[in-house]
């Protein structure tokens, strides 16, 4: 049979990862070196070349989309349909197990499959049957916990709850809720894997029958596994089988919700004859920015390591811009983009990431005011959030108690003792008497209608509202957003949610703060308070809905760095590299977390085919206070040659604290020996780390943030610092 269509088009290194005969095989695929086409023609090979049935075969992936492209190449490859090979993603196989294997697995033919939003509502039914309040133990925590308990193979009797009785009181609720699940003939998407798990583990004819069925497993992405998806792996894989692990560990960015990328140095040692190819040639980047790409990944440890190239042209050098702040930093970015654009290019080819969600609010309103069209891709626009809207509705319903879209929604959240029962009065109320919801709820408040803690919920919420109407005669409107968001509940209310989500929602509280201040300064007019407040209310009401651009219209793309991994365009736009943001501040004291932050970066940096742009600016309105962190130490960690560094246009306004400069920081870290973000020993005041600089020679000052004295700005030619 002539299997030279397979091979043809593929380079050296591809052709020696499909054709490998070795049983284990550990495919290194570096970003842009077409991993998804060995994977394919790997499996069209083991077909038509091995004469392996496709039954035989078990390719697994993430996400579904990819799991489609993936089984459509191969049909297209071997011009025949994959009747019986098991293609998808963890959940999806597990899920076929479970269908085929119920009785062994203890469940019915026709159980079903709950979904998050169902799972929580089971697990806010136990915890209120157990007597548990919900403002002390949330649900959403509870759920969280318990997902990453199976994520890591834990039953609810294998828990250690290590004397902790927070952990004691969620492994209750686990037990209640693996009871309602057995009972009702429930499966989530964990138990989808932890069950099948099991069954192949605990069950002979079960882990007979896909031993004997699977004679090649092909895994993609596996840097991105949990501990569950490799024990799974490791438990359906016979001592006969072959397993191809195709993914990258210089791209596992995922740690944050369970992915493991020790997987990758763990499947080498437990399988200690596997081989490792590499796939370094890019077909995706210029020569420069993969240096700069290489370069920067040099810096972690651990990793099995590969060097990426190209045959395509060197390309233009970075551009560095060094703004004064966030707004100039999204003007140069609004530039930027306008430039692409007039020169013929298309806005869809044009991407800008940034580290935390919260960046995306000034970058947004520079858009907006320089008529670029744009898109929140796998996500919401700033004042569309959650989290935004919850906030925006108590000013509303300050300046106008007529609102009673706000008013309901500023009642219920966070949650305050106030139910549907009592929304329900309050409506009825309103109709009757033909008043807002805030008159209503303060007439049924004074006749004592409402009593209990519904009654005394309402009560404050209307004191509250009260309090606002006068604290904003006296103070600025940014005053009052933190006002509001702090005493309200909101950011424990939103704290509260689980890993990432909740400290992104806290994030965007805190950037609303900053932005009423934005707002506040760009009013030239001496103005009350008031009016500057109705003002801005007036203003997100404007700019909402729909100026982003619709699916279809050619849009540049505004995501996290965590939303661009899998994607590429022609121009890339990182922002915001300053030392506590990009690395974020979470992982400074953490050496793992400080290299997923790496890791994040040059997933980032392997994001542009053609030209890349980075920013920094040297002061930051962030989390409502004015920040002046150093530039990132990734930024240090790209060679200088690959750089062309760029300064603020002259009419930009300088912050104050701006005095006397060397051409980059770059140099003055040259000449004083000590870069920033260095940590550093002081003779009286300890250790601490280098935060900024001013001036030259023998005037050269710096700024430390000592661990237990503060920050102070002391002399280099006095200082005497030993360098750690």
């Amino acid at each position: 049979m002539d299997v030279s269509h397979i091979l043809d088009h593929l380079n050296d290194q591809q052709r020696e990862a499909v054709t490998s005969e070795k049983k284990h095989l550990m495919v290194l695929a570096g970003a842009g070196s077409g991993k998804t086409r060995v994977l394919v023609h790997k499996i069209a090979w083991e077909v038509e070349a091995l004469n392996r049935n496709p039954g035989s075969i078990m390719a697994v992936t993430f996400t579904n989309k990819a799991a489609l492209e993936m089984r459509s190449r191969i049909e297209e490859l071997l011009q025949a349909p994959m009747l019986d090979g098991w293609v998808g993603t963890f959940h999806g196989l597990a899920h076929k197990m479970l269908k085929r294997f119920h009785k062994e697995a203890g469940l019915s033919s026709g159980f079903t499959i709950l979904d998050s939003d169902d799972q929580l509502r089971i697990i806010k039914r136990i915890s209120k049957e157990l007597d548990l309040d919900e403002a002390t133990w949330p649900s959403r925590q509870s759920q969280w916990q318990i997902n990453s308990w199976k994520d890591e193979g834990f039953r609810n009797d294998l828990v250690d709850d290590k004397g902790d009785f927070a952990r004691e009181t969620i492994k209750k609720i686990y037990k209640e809720y693996e009871a309602t699940c057995l009972r009702d003939n429930l499966v989530d998407f964990g138990e989808l894997l932890l069950r099948s798990y099991e069954i192949v583990r605990d069950n002979a004819s079960v882990k007979s029958f896909f031993h004997s069925r699977f004679r090649s497993i092909l895994v993609d992405e596996f840097q991105d596994t949990n501990t569950i998806q490799y024990n799974w792996l490791l438990e359906i894989a016979s001592s006969e089988a072959s397993i191809t692990a195709v993914g990258d560990d210089d791209q596992s960015i995922y740690g944050w919700r369970g992915a493991k990328v020790e997987n990758v140095d763990s499947f080498t040692k437990t399988f200690d004859d596997t081989e490792i190819i590499r796939l370094e040639q890019n077909y995706r980047s210029t020569n420069i920015i993969l240096g700069a790409a290489n370069a920067l990944i040099e810096n972690n440890t651990d990793r099995l390591g590969k060097n990426l190239w190209t045959e395509k042209l060197e390309g233009e050098q970075i551009v560095l811009y060094q703004a004064y702040n966030e707004q100039d930093e999204a003007r140069f970015v609004a530039d930027v983009l306008k430039d692409w654009m007039n020169k013929g290019e298309m806005y869809e080819d044009a991407a800008v990431l940034y580290r935390s969600n919260a960046q995306s609010r000034a970058l947004e309103e520079a858009l907006l005011r320089s008529s670029i069209p744009y898109r929140i891709y796998g996500g919401q626009r700033f004042y569309e959030r959650l989290e935004i809207k919850n906030a925006i509705a108590y000013l509303k319903v300050i300046f106008n108690h007529s609102d009673n879209p706000a008013c309901e929604r500023s009642i219920s959240n966070p949650t305050r003792g106030v139910g549907e029962k009592t929304l329900a009065k309050i409506r009825g109320a309103a109709k009757q008497h033909n008043i807002s919801y805030i008159k209503a709820s303060a007439k049924l408040v004074d006749e004592g209608s409402i009593s209990g803690r519904g009654g005394a919920g309402l009560s404050s919420y209307l004191q509250f509202i009260l309090r606002c109407k006068e604290f904003i005669e006296e103070n600025p409107l940014s005053d009052l957003m933190e006002e509001i968001i702090k005493t309200s509940g909101l950011v424990a209310y939103h704290a509260k949610e689980p890993g990432e989500k909740g400290k992104t929602r806290v994030e965007n509280l805190e950037e609303l703060v900053s932005a009423t201040a934005n707002f506040e300064q760009s009013i030239k007019e001496d103005k009350p308070n008031k009016e500057i407040a109705e003002q801005y209310l007036d203003m997100i009401s404007l700019d909402s809905g729909d100026r982003q651009a619709s699916e279809h219209d050619d849009a540049a793309q505004l995501m996290t760095l965590h939303s661009a991994k899998g994607l590429e365009f022609k121009l890339v736009l990182m922002t915001g590299l300053e030392e506590s943001l990009f690395p974020h501040g979470r992982s400074m004291e953490n050496p793992s977390q400080l290299q997923e932050e790496r890791r994040l970066c040059y997933v980032g940096i392997t994001r542009a085919m053609e030209k890349l742009y980075i920013t920094h600016a040297e002061s930051r309105r962030l989390h409502g206070s004015d920040t002046f962190n150093p530039p990132s130490r990734f930024l240090r960690e790209i060679p200088k040659g690959l750089i062309n560094e760029i300064r603020p246009r002259a009419q930009t306004n300088i912050p104050y604290n701006r005095k006397d400069f060397k051409e980059t920081k770059f140099e003055f870290e040259d000449e004083i020996g000590i870069s920033l973000g260095q940590r550093v020993l002081h003779k009286t005041f300890g250790e601490g780390v280098v935060l900024n600089y001013e001036g030259s020679g023998d005037a050269a000052r710096v700024q430390i943030n000592f661990n237990k004295a503060g920050t102070k700005w002391l002399v280099m030619a006095y200082a005497k610092l030993e360098k750690l």
